[in-house]
């Protein structure tokens, strides 16, 4: 019997991120999901390390890679379309999520329960997918800066509400707040300046 799970989960790569953006570089979202899953990760390990957390790290991680795997079948929804009201939000949110039904049942039977929780939120839970989704906030902000260093003005507004976005959730997330204190900033700098500072 053949399964075609990993196949549709490679095609990350086709799916362009920022669609209705002009880029000075291109995002694809493997190379988004992989970013958002090692903040994820690193969200967990500030918890654990600096807030006397039990977070499972690991499991922040995967839930980061597969985050936005519905988007293999529907695309990358530009954010102004996707959340320009109640109706449309609520609706999409059926798309996705009937998506990644129709992924998880090209599994076989027996592998479905160990994927099932790393596409749906389970009991227990919530507080991983708060730090997967503030890693996707972050991710973004990154982008918005990478973009706006380079002068591409296109991204200015972007910067300016994903900043606000994740501040707010800074304000509910002592990791976030964190993470945006100590590395956030080197984002910044250039690769002299990585390698031979801290």
């Amino acid at each position: 019997m053949e399964y075609n799970f990993f196949a549709m989960i490679s095609r990350m790569k086709y799916i362009d991120r920022w669609a209705l953006m002009r880029n000075t570089r291109e995002e694809n979202l493997c190379e988004h999901s992989l970013e958002v899953s090692i903040i994820a990760h690193a969200l967990a390990v500030i918890g654990n390390t600096y807030y006397e957390k039990d977070l499972n790290a690991e499991r922040a991680a995967l839930i980061g890679l597969y985050h936005d795997a519905s988007e293999i079948i529907t695309g990358d929804m530009p954010t102004p379309v996707k959340y320009y009201n109640d109706a449309i939000k609520e609706s999409f949110k059926m798309i996705e999520k009937t998506a990644c039904y129709k992924l998880l049942n090209k599994l076989p039977d027996e592998m479905k329960p160990q994927y099932e929780p790393l596409f749906f939120r389970q009991s227990g839970d919530e507080y991983i997918w708060k730090l997967v989704k503030a890693a996707d906030k972050l991710s973004a902000l990154i982008k918005c800066m990478e973009e706006t260093s380079v002068g591409n003005p296109e991204f200015s507004s972007a910067y300016e509400s994903t900043k606000a976005s994740v501040d707010k959730l800074a304000a509910d997330l002592p990791e976030v707040e964190r993470f945006l204190s100590d590395f956030l900033p080197a984002y910044g700098k250039n690769l002299d300046q990585l390698q031979y500072d801290r």
